[in-house]
């Protein structure tokens, strides 16, 4: 009788585990805009259920390989933020963004999306990109951050602290822009290595808590 009631326990345990993540993945689900071809592409992913870690394509067969890793805060820069989307994309390592099409909407190739677990973590696994060849541009990654019932937004994009442009220009963008985006490289076994944390409404003036 003793181990039927604990069964009993344990199966309404995992039952009631496995209806708050339905729940989660609906809430995100249900805040899709309808309209495919306008939406921000950080609605744009394939996976029915999203993780922490995503690989950008193309990464096994590119040169100068990157994992970055990261904490998303809330606002108050301490608690970890769960369930929060980070959607990215980047140039190629000739520095071109390789457009394709899916559904007559047209999309940059190199991308890729995360949800944050509950500790806040992210992993991507992408390369280093080349500098955008139709401008004077630094070597960049543009990122969309989407928190759980609010609207999608841009954050300043991830820099690299070896670009040769921050030769003339380094000053200008450590006073002004958020010093964590310039990601410092580390390589390790033939691949780079680098940090960024972020903090929830920390680059938006019309952030609301």
């Amino acid at each position: 009788m003793k181990n039927l009631i604990i069964t009993f326990c344990l199966a309404c345990i995992i039952c009631f585990c496995d209806t708050i993540t339905a729940q989660e993945s609906a809430s995100v689900l249900e805040e899709k805009p309808e309209n495919y071809k306008k939406r921000s592409p950080v609605y744009d992913y394939s996976e029915k259920e999203l993780n922490n870690v995503d690989t950008i394509p193309d990464f096994a067969s590119k040169k100068n390989k990157l994992k970055i890793v990261g904490t998303i805060y809330e606002s108050d820069g301490v608690t970890p933020a769960k369930n929060v989307l980070l959607f990215i994309h980047q140039a190629d390592e000739n520095g071109n963004f390789e457009l394709k099409r899916h559904n007559k909407k047209r999309y940059v190739r190199h991308r890729g999306w995360i949800r944050t677990d509950a500790d806040g973590h992210y992993t991507f696994y992408t390369f280093v990109p080349g500098k955008y060849i139709y401008g004077n541009e630094f070597k960049q990654i543009l990122p969309i951050v989407k928190e759980p019932g609010k609207p999608e937004y841009k954050i300043e994009t991830y820099l690299f602290d070896d670009d040769p442009l921050f030769n003339n220009r380094r000053s200008k963008v450590k006073r002004t822009d958020v010093s964590d985006r310039i990601l410092k490289l580390d390589k390790k076994e033939g691949l780079y290595i680098a940090r960024r944390d972020i903090i929830l409404g920390k680059e938006i003036d019309s952030y609301s808590k």
